[in-house]
């Protein structure tokens, strides 16, 4: 039985690094504590599996001390007073993946002679947030009347994904490592991440976090787009960011979904709280807390107040998310995004893309599942 010699302070960065709990590894390897002390060293196939349910690469063990991962892209996820800790597999996995796709697709769109989207570095960070919000909702045609009509929060973001799809966006939204439902991104490590591409650019939103979180996200993540900034982000419409970027994309998005001079309009100061912000979050098809975050803007909440009644409906909003039913980000086309699933289904069925490249960036296992998406995608007979 082969055995190998493995530094315990690898062993104990490797299951930190995949956010184990102590008792979650032991329970899994019973002889894990006597490796770390050094009494007994694993056989090839133990580390092996170690290596896989910690998701690491196994060469990594083998170094003499653990790296020093850094996210591959800009990191502003800083936020006031606190710093990001080191990236989980599940972040540096989906990251790669997002990149990878958006290389396929970039080449793809050179192929077939499309030109660059305008839009993309078409300001600069500090620039009049009204005026860019403007300009966005004009190019995505984001259309504050028509979202009124729209029965739901859920049918709103299905409509500005799709518009922000149809702009050209690539827009991927999903809770899970590629389609392993085993592996749930966390969103209290990132909420989204911007790729910025004149051909191709790439908005991911983490879909494990709320529909409302996700409407903000989504607006946040398409101002780097418009600046042309690539960045991983965890800015929530609460947040205080410490970037001075991170606080203007905050603000044109909140003014992206209530512009503030119809807000003002539309608010009425001495109603009764609890009816108004469900009145204007229907009304905006927004969140109670983007409702708020408008209120303490507009002048109408000071900063101990909005801070308080944050708090407070968060949260109620997370005791009504735990009995909400289905979620139509697991549908196959949204978690790619239409536009990328599309794209790659009509390249495949050409034989331009191999099946077997077109699995490989779908995260797929099964040509049936793939030809499930080209059915559902009209693509595929």
């Amino acid at each position: 039985m082969t055995r190998v010699s493995v530094r315990p302070e690898l062993l104990r960065w490797a299951w930190e690094r995949a956010r184990f709990d102590p008792w979650e590894i032991e329970d899994r390897f019973p002889q894990y504590a006597a490796w770390e002390r050094g009494e007994k060293q694993p056989t090839l196939k133990q580390l092996e599996r170690f290596a896989k349910a910690t998701r690491t690469p196994i060469g990594y063990l083998f170094l003499p001390e653990p790296p020093e991962e850094r996210v591959p892209i800009p990191d502003f996820r800083t936020m006031v007073d606190t710093e990001a800790g080191p990236p989980s597999p599940d972040l540096l996995d989906t990251l790669y993946l997002c990149q990878q796709r958006q290389d396929w697709y970039r080449e793809f769109l050179l192929m077939e002679g499309v030109r660059p989207v305008p839009f993309v570095g078409s300001t600069r960070p500090g620039d009049d947030a009204v005026k860019v919000a403007g300009a966005m909702r004009r190019i995505l045609t984001f259309d504050l009347e028509e979202r009124q009509t729209m029965r739901t929060w859920t049918d709103a973001l299905r409509g500005f994904i799709g518009q922000a799809d149809g702009a050209g966006i690539l827009v991927m939204v999903s809770g899970v490592v590629g389609s392993n439902n085993r592996r749930k991104l966390d969103p209290g490590e990132f909420r989204g991440f911007a790729l910025a591409d004149e051909l191709a650019p790439l908005v991911f939103i983490n879909g494990a976090d709320t529909k409302a979180a996700q409407m903000f996200t989504l607006a946040h993540e398409l101002a780097h787009i418009w600046i042309g900034q690539t960045a991983l982000s965890n800015a929530g419409v609460s947040a205080l960011p410490s970037r001075e970027t991170e606080r203007w994309c905050n603000q044109v998005a909140a003014e992206f979904l209530v512009p503030m001079r119809l807000f003002k309009q539309e608010l009425a100061p001495n109603a009764e709280l609890r009816d108004e912000l469900d009145r204007l979050a229907k009304q905006f098809k927004v969140s109670t807390l983007v409702i708020l975050r408008r209120m303490h803007d507009a002048g109408a909440l000071d900063a101990d107040s909005y801070w308080a009644l944050f708090k407070k409906e968060l949260e109620r909003l997370k005791q009504v998310a735990k009995g909400s039913g289905g979620d139509f980000y697991l549908t196959l086309g949204a978690r790619v995004g239409k536009r990328f699933a599309r794209a790659l289904v009509i390249s495949t069925m050409e034989g331009r893309s191999s099946f077997t490249e077109a699995l490989r960036l779908l995260s797929f296992r099964k040509m049936s599942t793939f030809d499930e998406l080209g059915r559902s995608l009209g693509v595929v007979l």
